[in-house]
């Protein structure tokens, strides 16, 4: 009896059960712990969605201001990391940089080889209060500039902008990075939180299972792609040369980051929300030429190649219109979705059982070994 080959990249290939995310691909639909996405971005905040994540149900009134309180507590950076980040090259890509340093956190974790539930809950919450802080500050160090003290009275999402700029964020600004954190928390087993639940498979540490999801999110095919969507608004430069321009790269055979998704087979929920935000905030700055681009880029890609946009189309403009820098835009992808890796780790040590799938071999069978001295 043959095994049937499997799809290339292992598509449409089950390999796990999971109870954290479900996606509908034909429907368009996405769910954290049964809970649909645009529920949460209507009524939760980012704070609640890793609590459902990490514990797999919605908080008490109670345990949702403890948890945001240990979030805002544990923001400082422990002052050898501080010296980390200080010494690294300023021209350092910020995702090398994060995986470093995160990795880095490991070395002074304040419960060492502790590898209780318990321990990694606390450990997950700690991580996720961290990684805002390590991405503004370098954000700001490579620029010669002084971090900014994380406020305890900020909500992340609106700290992490705080951190960035120096400014308390516009409500709008702060509600948009609240609804993007939401929105990128967790996606099943993509490439990043399927590294992750590989590395702790072994038994490895939760440090290893995040920065396995940093190394495998920093490709452009995955978590990068929001950056080709910027760099391509920007070559266009405006409004009255993006159907030009983008019919001439699809008639160039162009690859269009942004678009279609190996899931999805109708429009990406996330992509919903982030084309109403990226609207919104260029209304509020006073320069909609981003979203307006969008728009007819994404009409022309639709009727041409009939691909919907994703997450990371609209997210380009979106981030844009706050003032953040392209480079930053993986990074802030990675606070997010630290939530969910460490909820994937989690459910992973709870069942484990070492991750070592088959190959179908192709290659020679009947190699004949040649000596050295006669080849």
């Amino acid at each position: 009896m043959t095994t049937p080959t499997p799809g290339k990249g292992l598509e449409d290939v089950v390999v796990s059960t999971s109870e954290i995310c479900f996606i509908d691909g034909d429907r368009g639909r996405l769910l954290y712990r049964g809970y649909d996405i645009h529920d949460l971005v209507a009524h939760s905040s980012f704070e609640e969605t890793a609590y459902l994540l990490w514990y797999g149900s919605l908080p008490s009134r109670a345990e949702l201001e403890r948890t945001r309180r240990a979030l805002a507590t544990q923001r400082r950076l422990p002052p050898k990391i501080l010296t980390l980040l200080r010494s690294l090259p300023r021209r350092a890509n910020p995702m090398d940089v994060l995986r470093t340093v995160v990795s880095a956190l490991g070395l002074y974790d304040i419960e060492g080889d502790d590898a209780s539930r318990e321990a990694n809950l606390r450990r997950a919450l700690r991580i996720q209060a961290q990684v805002p802080t390590i991405v503004a500050a370098w954000g700001r160090l490579r620029r010669g500039k002084a971090p900014v003290p994380p406020n305890p009275r900020l909500s992340l999402a609106a700290n992490l902008l705080y951190m960035l700029s120096g400014r308390k964020p516009t409500p709008l600004a702060a509600k948009a990075m609240d609804t993007a954190l939401i929105l990128h928390a967790d996606h099943e087993l993509n490439a990043s939180t399927f590294a992750a639940r590989v590395t702790v498979a072994t038994l490895s540490d939760m440090y290893s299972g995040v920065v396995s999801g940093i190394g495998a999110l920093k490709g452009p095919l995955h978590g990068g792609a929001n950056v080709g969507v910027i760099r391509m608004l920007l070559e266009i430069g405006e409004v009255d040369r993006a159907e030009t321009w983008i019919k001439n790269a699809l008639a160039q055979k162009k690859r269009i980051m942004g678009f279609g998704h190996r899931v999805y087979h109708t429009e990406d929920p996330r992509a919903t929300h982030l084309r109403q935000l990226s609207e919104q905030l260029g209304r509020e700055a006073g320069e909609l030429k981003w979203y307006e681009m969008s728009r007819i880029v994404e009409r022309v890609v639709n009727a041409e190649k009939g691909l919907n946009a994703n997450v990371d189309f609209y997210s380009a403009s979106t981030y844009y219109s706050m003032g953040i820098d392209p480079d930053l835009y993986t990074p802030i992808f990675v606070v997010s979705r630290v939530s969910g890796w460490t909820a994937h780790i989690l459910e992973q040590q709870g069942n484990n059982r070492l991750i070592r799938p088959r190959a179908e071999y192709v290659g020679p069978r009947e190699a004949t070994y040649v000596p050295l001295d006669r080849r």
